[in-house]
């Protein structure tokens, strides 16, 4: 399987580091190893995607393990339901690659299987195409998969938005979607740092049009974390838009800090029919 153009969606053929279409629009391969497939008329902003301070706040936050039982567990379930002749695996918004690598690192020890991380945040594509050698990189719009139709066994989507549309159109028929999405819980001490009435996260109980939900289970525990690490936490999540800076200040003041995860993941199929 090979990448699509983005912009006349015929197949991209890569060679001497330059991927290009019959029609000859042409996506430079970056040394790091990735493709930039966002072509500047699809950007809402020059630099879409997060920042690189929160790039490097969820790296430092990923990379000591706080949510490394999210990580095993969505790796036990892929291993569990992709079937061994699959041949594709997309996590879209897969930022700086700790989940997609891990999963990669998993699935390909029983399966000749390509996998790919896509997101809109160069930064992290750049960091994740660095470091990690066994996936395909690209920086492309999740609302525009550079994929063909009906090309992707499985898809894996962490927190990041897709429309269920376009999954549909490039998901092979009997595909599957593996979704994570925060449980009522969900960091619900950090919120009581910024929003003076609490509340629970909704349960949106989501579903994928053309898609049949075939499980959802809920992953939750408790984490301990240092003043920094609660601070990276922060600056990884949409609170940080929303915190004063009085509140970060104290944040990285802690000695301790105590937090509740909370995750709900849901695996859908395409049907076959």
């Amino acid at each position: 399987m090979t990448y699509q153009c983005p912009l006349c969606f015929q197949p991209l053929t890569l060679s001497e580091q330059q991927w290009r279409c019959p029609a000859n629009h042409q996506f430079d391969n970056a040394k790091e190893g990735y493709v930039n497939l966002m072509p500047v008329q699809h950007k809402r902003s020059k630099q879409p995607g997060d920042s690189p301070e929160m790039m490097i706040s969820r790296r430092a936050f990923l990379d000591a393990g706080h949510y490394q039982p999210l990580r095993d567990r969505l790796s036990d379930i892929l291993d569990d339901v992709i079937p061994e002749d699959a041949q594709t695996l997309l996590d879209i918004g897969c930022g700086e690659g700790y989940y997609t690598a891990a999963f990669a690192d998993r699935l390909m020890q029983h399966r000749a299987l390509k996998v790919y991380g896509l997101d809109v945040a160069k930064v992290a594509i750049r960091y994740a195409a660095k470091r990690y050698h066994d996936v395909s990189f690209c920086v492309a719009s999740s609302h525009r998969l550079p994929f063909a139709d009906s090309s992707l066994d499985a898809v894996i989507r962490i927190y990041a938005p897709c429309k269920a549309q376009e999954l549909y159109r490039a998901i092979k028929p009997g595909g599957l979607v593996v979704t994570v999405a925060p449980g009522p819980r969900h960091l619900y001490q950090m919120k009581g740092l910024i929003y003076q009435d609490v509340q629970l996260h909704a349960d949106l109980d989501e579903k994928l049009d053309g898609f049949e939900r075939i499980s959802t289970e809920a992953l939750a525990y408790n984490m301990s974390l240092s003043g920094a690490q609660a601070f990276d936490l922060l600056q990884m999540t949409p609170f940080a838009w929303r915190a004063t800076e009085d509140v970060m200040t104290d944040l990285k003041a802690q000695t301790a800090f105590e937090c509740e995860t909370d995750f709900l993941i849901r695996i859908h199929q395409r049907p076959s029919a």
